[in-house]
């Protein structure tokens, strides 16, 4: 459980996880969560990576163990989100690491790769989207004239149950884990839910997918509403090398739907990168 520490900003703790063998140096892979998650939500991928790669599992600012001693107004920003991580990846010896993000978590890598794209020997996107969508604006505001507004006139639980349903997770999802994903979500807190929602509102990656140098793999859901053919089009423009792998749903958590095949997808991907063969 260690914890970056830097004078004036957040406290962010990361979660290590590594079996790997002592003797080979192996990389870094970055598992970055995303809306008003935390590190323990990559708890099933777990067991797939940390046999071939040392597994960092960052909270985000304000979220898990994270601190939360700034600003919501002004400090919680796409800018500070990838500067964390900036001061994450130099706290880990300043060396290229593989990323991988879902949903807002891939959508920070998007800006994170095109920024130091030096310093990012992988990326891989879960689900996630470059900006919001007309549709997913709508599919979240719940009938109310805005996401945030809806998460204020609903309150945190009936706002994710009712987008659960919508845009989440199928029917037959176990009720035990949509229960956990509920109870850690609403911990966050009705304020960070909704500040959250309005720095994700406010994201536009497209303007860094051109900068991205890394290979990129998008794991999307071929019939979902916020990683969308619209998405993939913007990512296919803007981004020079990159390759698309859909699993046929239309729900968004594709990674907790299927977390066993999502992470051999990514452990396959990096392993491709780096030339290695993670098998044994």
């Amino acid at each position: 459980m260690p914890t970056l520490k830097r004078a004036g900003k957040p406290d962010i703790n990361y979660e290590l996880d590594d079996f790997t063998d002592p003797w080979a140096q192996a990389p870094v892979l970055i598992l970055q969560h995303g809306y008003c998650r935390n590190a323990n939500y990559w708890y099933q991928w777990v067991p797939h990576l940390c046999r071939y790669y040392r597994l960092v599992r960052p909270d985000l600012r304000g979220l898990g163990k994270s601190g939360r001693d700034f600003d919501l107004a002004t400090q919680l920003t796409a800018e500070e989100y990838v500067a964390d991580v900036r001061a994450i990846v130099a706290h880990l010896g300043d060396v290229p690491v593989h990323y991988c993000g879902e949903s807002f978590g891939g959508t920070i890598g998007m800006a994170f790769a095109g920024q130091f794209p030096d310093l990012v020997r992988s990326l891989t996107v879960i689900a996630s989207p470059a900006f919001i969508s007309e549709g997913a604006r709508i599919g979240y505001a719940c009938g109310h004239p805005s996401w945030p507004q809806a998460i204020r006139s609903m309150g945190a639980r009936a706002w994710l149950t009712e987008t659960n349903r919508s845009t989440r997770f199928p029917p037959d999802m176990p009720s035990a884990f949509v229960d956990w994903y509920d109870a850690g979500v609403a911990s966050a807190g009705e304020d960070m839910m909704v500040r959250m929602a309005e720095v994700a509102l406010g994201v536009d990656m497209r303007p860094w997918l051109p900068k991205i140098t890394a290979p990129v793999l998008n794991l999307h859901p071929t019939g979902g509403v916020i990683s969308n053919d619209e998405q993939r089009a913007a990512l296919k423009a803007g981004v020079r090398n990159i390759r698309f792998a859909g699993l046929p749903t239309a729900c968004h958590m594709i990674h907790y739907i299927r977390p066993a095949l999502c992470a051999r997808q990514v452990l396959q991907f990096a392993a491709a990168t780096d030339g290695r063969i993670c098998d044994e």
